[in-house]
């Protein structure tokens, strides 16, 4: 019978245990793997307006899960909370994740949660997690498709007719780097990302992001890439927030050296024009210029136009990241069912 080594559940000292932190994330969802220095990064651009309550389960010193809840910047509400618990491997089954789970939703309780969210996605690893949920009460509530293309084997070469059409309709697409002499670069961006997710079929009300945060938490992050996203401008257009800015795409990298594309869009009076398109083959090609790499992009079910213009520019279907809630009386704490939850895909 193997003896099982007491463990204890404190919040983490930052940032010495980030090391330690990003070897167990990394080693629970080998897929998308972090390091201590983006932890770090991460850290430091977290909203302070928003709450955010994190603890760390130890075992004769070493870090075998951690967990946070907190208010959903994307979709914040006083009364909804998103978070997570990530065991170790080699560490479950020993009630590590129960005792997260139950420190961190006592904490949630508390201060009134009336919706629990959290993200699994449908590959063999989080299988341990999707029926710990399960057996919580928690439903899938939303699915996101992830897709994958590696420019090797993309023809880029393909779409010299489009971005001809393109720059012929007065569209200039210019890499983020390209735009640092703007002043109101940064200002614009902000802008325009925010009118460009309103339109972002993502099942939730979205909310604004403040001008810093959002600086710090997209420009400013190490993995987002300067030089492989994209802006499109039309030099006659003038918009009092936007200014030229019509639509952008962005890049940021992984550090398995794979690269994800956070956000394409253009605003509703450029769009049917194959501008979006331009700016992901823009992007694509300066990638394959640089060296080449794979590339990974998330879209909602609902968001047909995108999905179907990735499989024109070849991406393939990959695993699929789904929303799970737990709905609580706000009186009583107690579960309380959702609804309508989303048929499965």
């Amino acid at each position: 019978m193997t003896h099982l080594l007491p463990f204890t559940l404190r919040e983490p000292r930052k940032p010495d245990d980030f090391a330690r932190i990003a070897a167990l994330l990394s080693a629970a969802d080998p897929d998308w793997p972090v390091t201590p220095e983006l932890l770090v990064t991460w850290d430091e651009a977290h909203d302070p307006a928003l709450y955010r309550f994190e603890l760390v389960a130890e075992q004769d010193g070493r870090i075998v899960g951690v967990g946070n809840v907190g208010h959903d910047d994307f979709a914040f509400e006083e009364w909804r909370y998103f978070g997570g618990v990530t065991v170790h491997p080699d560490a479950r089954r020993r009630g590590v994740g129960s005792a997260l789970y139950g420190a961190l939703m006592d904490r949630a309780r508390e201060r009134g949660a009336q919706d629990i969210r959290t993200m699994l996605s449908d590959q063999d690893h989080d299988a341990p997690g999707r029926a710990f949920l399960a057996a919580r009460g928690y439903v899938r509530t939303w699915d996101r498709y992830e897709s994958r293309l590696h420019t090797a084997d993309a023809n880029l070469g393909a779409f010299d007719d489009l971005m001809a059409a393109v720059a012929a309709d007065g569209v200039q697409l210019r890499p983020v780097a390209d735009l640092a002499g703007d002043p109101q670069r940064n200002r614009r961006l902000w802008e325009l990302d925010w009118r460009l997710f309103q339109d972002v079929p993502m099942g939730q009300t979205l909310t604004r992001r403040p001008f810093e945060a959002w600086v710090k938490q997209e420009l400013d992050d190490p993995t987002f890439s300067h030089e492989l996203s994209f802006v499109a401008l039309r030099p006659d257009v003038n918009d009092p927030q936007t200014g030229p800015y019509v639509g952008y795409s962005t890049l940021m990298s992984n550090p398995a050296g794979f690269f994800v594309i956070g956000m394409t869009g253009v605003r509703r009076e450029d769009r049917g024009r194959g501008v979006a398109k331009a700016l992901k083959v823009a992007a694509m090609r300066a990638l394959a210029a640089a060296g080449g790499g794979e590339i990974r992009t998330f879209n909602d079910p609902p968001n047909r136009a995108m999905l179907n213009m990735n499989r024109a520019l070849g991406f393939q279907r990959g695993p699929t990241h789904s929303r799970y809630e737990l709905h609580l009386d706000p009186v009583t704490g107690e579960r309380r069912p959702i609804a309508a939850p989303q048929d499965p895909a």
